[in-house]
């Protein structure tokens, strides 16, 4: 039986005090370093027979490193999302709590064991169909670069470009006209806005720029 390792950036929605987090230890239909895609439903099955609790939180993939608990695990149209709590009580646990924070630490990697998979000999590309998941571990070097940290507790990293239209069309709901008028014309107001603002719900802020930008784009071509 050959067990395997696929690393993804660390896809955050917050790090809370007590130690529980949230975010994306997969993420399907994208390529990754090692040329490898994981497809949709290709956790279904295992999750069926194992639930969140029989999948192990590890650090950097060590049996002996224990730091958590998963509290669910599941499929959605994104990837695998994961919401777990790490054990405060662990001094290992307590140290990842605070480099996850402080943004020195955000990388997930999934152990499991390929059970159905199709490559393809031109290009290189494993799709892999079925995935017998074992356990997840938060490490240091992720292999999938499309994604970073969104939000830590009390920090925020800037996305590139690209990233930020996905999250603008994927997450916010802007159609692909409104995401590219967002970049193009209000992207640095927004980051100020943000940086300066009240603490209101990212993709709310991002909708209501998008109505200004495109109104106040509306009223100067009238004026022209």
């Amino acid at each position: 039986m050959v067990r395997e390792q696929k690393f993804v950036d660390l896809v955050l929605d917050a790090v809370e005090a007590d130690g529980v987090f949230s975010g994306y230890a997969s993420l399907f239909g994208r390529v990754d370093l090692g040329k490898d895609v994981v497809e949709k439903g290709a956790f279904a099955a295992s999750l069926k027979a194992r639930g969140a609790g029989g999948i192990r939180m590890l650090f950097q993939h060590d049996p002996a490193e224990a730091i958590g608990v998963w509290t669910e695990i599941r499929e959605d149209a994104r990837g695998l999302f994961v919401r777990g709590r790490l054990s405060k009580d662990v001094a290992r646990a307590r140290e990842i709590l605070s480099l996850m924070r402080g943004g020195a630490l955000d990388g997930l990697s999934i152990g499991f064991r390929a059970v159905k998979a199709r490559s393809d000999p031109r290009s290189g590309v494993r799709r892999i169909l079925e995935a017998d998941l074992w356990e997840i571990s938060v490490v240091t070097f992720p292999m999938l670069p499309g994604a970073r940290v969104e939000t830590v507790k009390g920090r925020r990293r800037l996305p590139t470009i690209r990233e930020f239209e996905c999250w603008l069309t994927r997450d916010a709901g802007l159609t692909r006209g409104d995401a590219r008028a967002v970049i193009a014309r209000g992207f640095a107001s927004l980051v100020r806005e943000r940086d300066a603002g009240p603490d209101q719900p990212l993709a709310e802020r991002i909708r209501a720029a998008t109505r200004m930008i495109n109104t106040k784009g509306m009223t100067s071509n009238a004026r022209s």
